[in-house]
């Protein structure tokens, strides 16, 4: 059992920037990969970024340039550096997690909202 802990989301202006984290703890062997989706009003959960446990990353066309995916192994933790953030980038954001025995966790999400 993974248990993912998301944290850093909140309100923010138009241009402005917020850093996103998910701590990973509980009762796993390896953490294959994580990921950052995002979920607006009425929409699908959609990709952000992910990153492997070797520091592969990819982010979206929608964010890229704008939002980077970075991890620390040591602490299971990752994080969504998010900048010059758009009204349009207001969603939950959810962090997952896969893991070597091939099951999927997810986080309870943390709302990110981009408003004047």
């Amino acid at each position: 059992q993974v248990q993912l802990v998301e944290s850093g989301g909140g309100l923010v202006q138009p241009g402005g920037s917020l850093r996103l984290s998910c701590v990973a703890s509980g009762s796993f062997f390896r953490i294959a990969a994580m990921y950052w989706y995002r979920q607006a009003p009425g929409k699908e959960r959609d990709l952000v970024a992910r990153i492997t446990i070797g520091g592969t990353d990819y982010t979206d066309s929608s964010v890229k340039g704008r939002f980077t995916i970075s991890r620390d192994n040591t602490r299971n933790t990752v994080y969504l550096q998010m900048n010059s953030l758009k009204p349009e980038d207001t969603a939950v954001y959810y962090c997952k997690a896969i893991v070597a025995d091939g099951r999927n966790y997810w986080g309870q999400g943390t709302q990110v909202t981009v408003s004047s």
